[in-house]
């Protein structure tokens, strides 16, 4: 399984987008990763900055982590293409039938983080049903 670090993990961002702005050849992860960057233009000047990979994002500071960010939308958009867990795909096309894509991922993270937080907290596996459970709540309230 592929666990990179937060400095590579950072450094895909920075490369592709690098690429990406140059008109270079991306790999396809790349592709759906520059997709994402260009949807966030609040992003753009930090991932224009080779020093941006060694910032703190501290909660505490206001500032959003672009790296975690596009890596939830990233991850989402993987889970959803392999329906992993199970459900979250269908769950995935009813939130986005009510409210678009980009904010149906903006909705799904928001559960990703609840389920990963719990596990944290419990010490258990993260819950992939409970995270499910919560998209389609997201996606069948009114």
């Amino acid at each position: 399984m592929f666990n990179p670090s937060k400095d590579e993990v950072r450094q895909f961002f920075l490369s592709a987008w690098q690429r990406h702005r140059a008109g270079g050849v991306l790999t396809p992860l790349e592709m759906i990763a520059a997709d994402w960057m260009e949807q966030h233009p609040e992003y753009h000047a930090e991932l224009s900055d080779s020093h941006s990979a060694g910032r703190d994002y501290a909660v505490e500071q206001g500032r959003t982590n672009p790296f975690l960010h596009l890596s939830m939308h990233l991850s989402i958009a993987e889970q959803v293409s392999i329906d992993q867990p199970p459900g979250i795909r269908q769950a995935f096309e009813l939130l986005r039938n009510r409210l678009g894509e980009h904010e149906a991922h903006h909705a799904i993270m928001e559960c990703l983080g609840e389920m990963l937080w719990t596990a944290q907290r419990s010490g258990l596996p993260p819950d992939g049903a409970a995270y499910v459970d919560c998209v389609l709540r997201r996606a069948t309230r009114r």
